[in-house]
């Protein structure tokens, strides 16, 4: 069977699976579990990804301790390299991570350190959980790079070892990971899984985070927006090609809102899927000369119901305890309903921030 899709049944079926409908979730590992991951990056202009992520989902109930006590205490949530994930997806994860190598310089240059391997897993086992400033470089072969990560090798290793489940990050000193044996971070029974199995569960996961996707498309250097087989195959009247949708998810009632959203959140982060199902044209700034940017430093994608409407070019500033709104770009013309539901998120997120709006 292939089923038949409007547009609009396609983007509520994605919204929807974001968990950005109503009700609001409560949450907070629910909420990760459903999403798969959180994804953290350091940028704070607003706030930390992981943290607006979860405040678009969970509303100023939300609170960035309970997240560090999720991971750090109850470990119900587990981060790895660059992102907070369901204990239980580890295992696929690192099956995946085991046949992908981004670096094909990596094999070689964990073969020629092997000493440094067996030294760090030593040390870690004597003294864990450690930050990497206090474990020693014993490397025989620099990381070969001329860039950023030039003589890292600690660094480097710790999360190549992480990548393949020979140590976990077990906590944070600030933006600083601890690291330390698996068994000691990770819960026990987790399975070992093979490739095949790895990815059949990683791709019906990704698809119920997403709700509708692709079956293949281009490698992706992160986290891949592709399903394969998952789900059911589906057609989006308008749209060329087809595409992959859980079953559950057709023919639900919907109940749209207004959210404000991370610009690496998952209903926009794979931008040609925003562009072609929601005609949403983004692009991170951050980047980019201030005269050359369109619509800001961080601008905030906004979700109105089932569109993406705009976006909101807005700055924490803690230390004059004022949220400043730069300006607010509307890619469909805002009505007086659209507009008072999108202040109103304004004032939510100033409200969580505990700063002031200020225009």
């Amino acid at each position: 069977m292939v089923h038949q899709l409007t547009l609009r049944e396609a983007r509520r079926i994605a919204v929807h699976a974001q968990l950005l409908d109503r009700p609001r979730p409560t949450d907070l590992v629910a909420v990760v579990e459903r999403l798969t991951f959180l994804q953290i990056d350091p940028t704070a202009a607003i706030a930390p990804n992981a943290d607006l992520v979860l405040w678009s989902r969970l509303g100023s109930s939300y609170d960035p301790a309970d997240l560090v006590r999720a991971v750090e205490h109850d470990r119900t949530l587990v981060e790895t390299v660059a992102y907070v994930r369901p204990p239980h997806d580890v295992p696929a994860v690192i099956a995946e991570m085991n046949r992908a190598e981004a670096q094909p310089f990596m094999a070689p240059w964990l073969a020629t350190n092997e000493p440094f391997r067996r030294d760090i897993l030593d040390t870690l086992h004597q003294s864990g959980p450690l930050l990497s400033r206090e474990i020693p470089d014993t490397s025989v072969e620099p990381w070969p790079s001329s860039g950023w990560t030039n003589n890292r090798n600690t660094t480097k290793m710790l999360e190549a070892l992480a990548h393949r489940g020979h140590i976990a990050i077990s906590g944070r000193k600030g933006r600083q990971r601890y690291w330390d044996l698996p068994e000691r971070v990770y819960p026990p029974g987790l399975p070992e899984l093979d490739l095949e199995s790895a990815t059949a569960q990683r791709n019906e996961r990704r698809l119920a985070a997403v709700g509708i996707a692709r079956a293949t498309g281009p490698v992706s250097p992160s986290e891949s927006p592709y399903v394969g087989q998952a789900g059911e195959e589906a057609v989006v009247a308008g749209l060329p090609g087809t595409w992959q949708a859980p079953p559950p998810y057709l023919g639900l009632p919907f109940s749209g809102r207004t959210a404000l959203l991370s610009p690496f959140d998952r209903l926009v982060h794979d931008r040609v899927r925003a562009e072609v199902l929601f005609g949403f044209e983004y692009i991170l700034e951050m980047y980019k000369p201030k005269q050359k940017r369109r619509w800001g430093y961080f601008a905030l994608p906004i979700l109105h119901r089932d569109q993406l409407v705009g976006k909101l070019d807005a700055t924490a500033d803690r230390k004059g305890g004022r949220l400043v709104i730069n300006a607010i770009h509307e890619d469909l013309p805002f009505s007086k309903t659209t507009a008072a539901a999108v202040h109103r998120e304004i004032a939510d997120l100033a409200t969580w921030l505990g700063l002031d709006v200020v225009a």
